[in-house]
């Protein structure tokens, strides 16, 4: 049998032309194959020298036919052009081709028409199979290994979506990923591609679509400063931020988590990375929303699932003002009830207005060494909500609180990751602006901006010092 290879620019007249001279032959010839391979006009170049390099072919011209020896194994044996094919067809089978030139350009329009067409088809397809790629950093962390199931189970992203888990750590804990790998592999999650270990910085967030921050410090101002260790975490970000740039997509989302420094985090791969589109930086505060929505549900003997729209204001793991005035109770066990959809005011049901300011104060401080000693599990359920919200959006009219670049929303200082209310639709978040808040907020807002500002200026090493933190008197 005889399998002649057709290609050429898809609005090409002569291969149009050669087309239906190898379309006949192949009707009437029971021996007689034919294999057509159409380009873009805009491709036809570049694929057309890799062929012909590939081969050792001299060809430049549209259409470039040949014969491939299946028989024999081997490289094809090219035909030439058009006019070498017209006269191996009159040879060989002594059939001419006698279709005019003004078919011949109708012809390869349609061939056009037909390839954008299929092409188009074609990257719709890619798209719904083609996985998404999730990058870890710090991924030894307990957090990581809780996060893993909630990605790969498709409650994120959706259960048609594929992902690729990247799971990037120092040479330390090359052992620890290669464990969380095979572990991960072992559950054949349905929709999970593939997980794999780097411990190479510089080949970090390779095709990434999602970059999830888990890098954290351990804090013990016996050993070194504050000042110090603030300039570590810009350190990191420092090296992040250019690899992103460079590697990952160019939409790429980005969250930051941990237990020190969620802010600066951002605020850092922001800032030393400039192509990073700064809506596309996050910081979670999730973590203490739920905490304290817990605190208020056991005062209140009511699930901590119908407490909704805490605020959690400012620097989520350093100062942070937690506001209670727009929260709301659904499902609340009272003297009125009312739809699913009917909420009553978190306020007006706390009848002990002292408890608020006394033991929920004092709750709050203690709010961040208890997230901070969790086992991984509420941070994991923090991030993963928070990037279903960012693909799926947000529950309707619900308030979700994360850390993003300030523009000068509620008075805040332009240029600071900043944690306030926002809500999430269509891929995108938009800050809730019209939201009312009082002059003691407010004043509250501007003290924890200050302290974000010196810890930005800190970590680009343009202060020594800063003042240390003041968490219990600054939160209310």
């Amino acid at each position: 049998a005889v399998v002649a290879v057709f290609a050429g620019k898809a609005n090409c007249p002569s291969y149009a032309r050669a087309e239906l001279l190898a379309d006949y032959l192949q009707a009437n010839l029971p021996d007689f194959k034919v294999h057509k391979i159409m380009r873009h006009p805009d491709k036809w170049e570049e694929w057309l020298c890799d062929i012909c390099e590939t081969n050792g072919w001299e060809h430049r011209e549209s259409p470039i036919i040949w014969r491939e020896l299946l028989d024999r194994g081997g490289k094809g044996l090219l035909l030439g052009g058009v006019n070498d094919f017209l006269e191996y067809a009159q040879h060989y089978y002594g059939i001419p081709s006698m279709v005019l030139s003004e078919e011949l350009l109708g012809i390869a329009e349609e061939n056009l028409q037909a390839y954008i067409e299929i092409e188009k088809e074609e990257e719709e397809i890619k798209s719904l199979i083609k996985p998404l790629q999730v990058w870890i950093t710090s991924a030894s962390a307990s957090t990581c290994y809780q996060l893993i199931p909630l990605l790969a189970s498709g409650e994120v992203f959706g259960m048609t979506t594929e992902v690729s888990i990247h799971l990037l750590d120092t040479d330390q804990f090359k052992e620890v990923l290669s464990g969380i790998v095979m572990e991960a592999e072992d559950m054949a999650f349905p929709l999970l591609r593939n997980i794999s270990a780097h411990t190479e910085v510089d080949k970090a967030f390779i095709q990434a679509d999602v970059i999830i921050v888990l890098d954290d410090v351990l804090l013990n101002c016996e050993v070194q400063s504050v000042e110090n260790y603030i300039r570590e975490v810009g350190d990191i970000c420092q090296v992040y931020a250019p690899l992103i740039e460079k590697n990952a997509k160019s939409e790429v989302r980005i969250i930051t988590s941990g237990k020190t420094f969620v802010n600066l985090k951002a605020m850092m791969i922001i800032t030393h990375g400039p192509s990073i589109k700064a809506e596309n930086v996050i910081a979670v505060a999730t973590s203490w929303e739920s905490a304290t929505k817990a605190t208020l549900a056991r005062k209140l003997n009511m699930s901590s699932a119908g407490v909704k729209d805490i605020i959690v204001w400012g620097n989520i793991t350093g100062c942070n003002h937690i506001d209670l005035s727009h929260a709301k109770l659904y499902g609340y066990d009272c003297a009125i009830w009312g739809p699913a959809n009917f909420s009553h005011p978190l306020l007006d049901m706390i009848y002990d207005s002292e408890w608020i300011h006394s033991e929920f104060l004092s709750a709050q401080s203690s709010l961040s060494s208890r997230v901070s000693r969790c086992a991984g599990m509420l941070p994991a359920h923090a991030v993963a909500t928070v990037l279903r919200y960012w693909y799926h959006g947000s529950p309707p009219g619900e308030i979700v609180s994360v850390g993003v670049l300030s523009e000068g929303q509620f008075c805040v200082p332009d240029g600071i990751v900043f944690s306030m209310p926002v809500r999430f639709q269509n891929g995108n978040w938009k800050v809730i602006t019209e939201l009312e808040i009082s002059k003691t907020t407010q004043e509250v807002l501007a003290c924890l901006a200050h302290e974000l500002i010196q810890e930005k200026l800190v970590a680009l090493k343009e202060i020594k010092e800063i003042c240390p933190y003041e968490a219990d008197q600054v939160k209310s």
